[in-house]
């Protein structure tokens, strides 16, 4: 299967095939890589034997939007299967990081700060709230460009993984 992740603005092709017993034959930009996977806890803390190297990693969030943790290192990413590309394009949907325009919290945590007020136009990649989990403060960020549509939190606030924190609305639709 394909995948589509997204990390940084930069959108990397994942193709996975399972070669049974937790072995993954696992392609990135072309490039083979030896994965074995073993799951530890729930669906949320993995194991992996990557090239020989074991990465422990925790999975934070729903698809598409994850954020992986491994030691004191935290990573947000968009991975989308390619079902789930088509499936975007057949409901007449954006493919490209934004979606609905619905900024929702990765994992359970307290909003720190909004970093931009209702009305405000914003540009994709821009960071718009913070939001703490295990002692971590991690930036969110818009998706797309618009206009902050509404704010369901405040400073405070404890959220749960997958709420909406806010909405961007297209620039146009706000007018």
């Amino acid at each position: 299967m394909r995948y589509f992740v997204t990390v940084a603005d930069r959108e990397v092709p994942v193709d996975i095939v399972a070669a049974g017993s937790g072995a993954f034959a696992v392609s990135i930009e072309g490039r083979p890589i030896d994965v074995d996977l073993e799951v530890l806890s729930g669906d949320q803390t993995l194991s992996l034997l990557v090239d020989g190297r074991v990465v422990d990693l925790t999975v934070e969030g729903t698809p598409p939007d994850l954020g992986l943790v491994t030691g004191a290192t935290r990573v947000y990413v968009r991975a989308e299967s390619e079902r789930m590309r088509l499936a975007s394009h057949a409901a007449g949907k954006s493919a490209v990081a934004g979606g609905d325009g619905t900024v929702k919290s990765p994992m359970p945590g307290r909003v720190v700060r909004l970093l931009v007020p209702l009305g405000a136009e914003v540009e994709a990649g821009a960071a718009v709230v913070v939001v703490e989990a295990m002692k971590m403060e991690n930036e969110l960020k818009a998706a797309r460009k618009g206009v902050v549509s509404a704010v369901y939190v405040e400073p405070g606030n404890t959220v749960e993984a997958g709420q909406k924190l806010l909405e961007i609305s297209d620039a146009d639709a706000s007018s």
